[in-house]
């Protein structure tokens, strides 16, 4: 198989995390998640809890920051600035697997690139917060994953020109329904299918 680097973007409570390691696992190459937070802390000098608490609080437009002048720009855009140059080191390297960050919006441009979407529905997404998550000691379980996945969108939405959740944004979406080896091999094919091509 050629170079490929498979960005993987989530509902929260769908195993899309899971099913990134699978496919990393299954095709033998890198997978990154919280590793890119330790390498932002590395390279920033901030901390770790830090930034993920900079990741799920971005305010205002990174855009009108970034024209004003990067002496203005807040710490969570300092640190999605960190995280892209981390993003784009990782994916020179060789083939990966990343998981969120916008990294699908960060390397767009890359030939080599497949951008996945993992979604299941409501119901199954809230079984498997409470059941493998463990978040049992909330009143309202759909509106807390609910909530969560409106963080990510804010996010994705906050720092890129894209739709978080677009269908048109990615090459392939795919219900974790189907379970997490079923999907993780599905992206995998998607994978070997690609060798390296753009996104015609």
């Amino acid at each position: 198989m050629g170079n490929i680097v498979i960005t993987v973007s989530r509902e929260y409570g769908s195993g899309g995390r899971l099913i990134a390691r699978r496919v990393a696992e299954q095709l033998n190459i890198p997978f990154y998640d919280k590793e890119i937070i330790a390498a932002v802390a590395k390279k920033t000098g901030l901390a770790e809890g830090f930034i993920r608490e900079a990741e799920r609080r971005p305010v205002r437009s990174f855009l009108f920051d970034l024209y004003r002048s990067a002496q203005n720009l807040s710490l969570s855009d300092q640190v999605f600035l960190a995280e892209t140059a981390v993003i784009r080191d990782l994916a020179e390297k060789g083939s990966c697997v990343i998981v969120g960050r916008c990294a699908d919006y960060v390397l767009r441009e890359r030939e080599d690139l497949l951008r996945v979407f993992v979604h299941a529905p409501l119901s199954r997404r809230c079984r498997r917060a409470a059941e493998e998550y463990g978040v049992r000691d909330v009143e309202d379980l759909e509106g807390y994953v609910s909530k969560l996945d409106k963080q990510r969108s804010s996010y994705y939405n906050y720092f890129s020109t894209s739709r978080w959740g677009d269908a048109h944004n990615y090459e392939l979406c795919v219900n974790s329904e189907l379970g997490v080896e079923q999907t993780a091999e599905l992206i995998c094919q998607a994978a070997r299918g690609r060798e390296g091509g753009g996104h015609g």
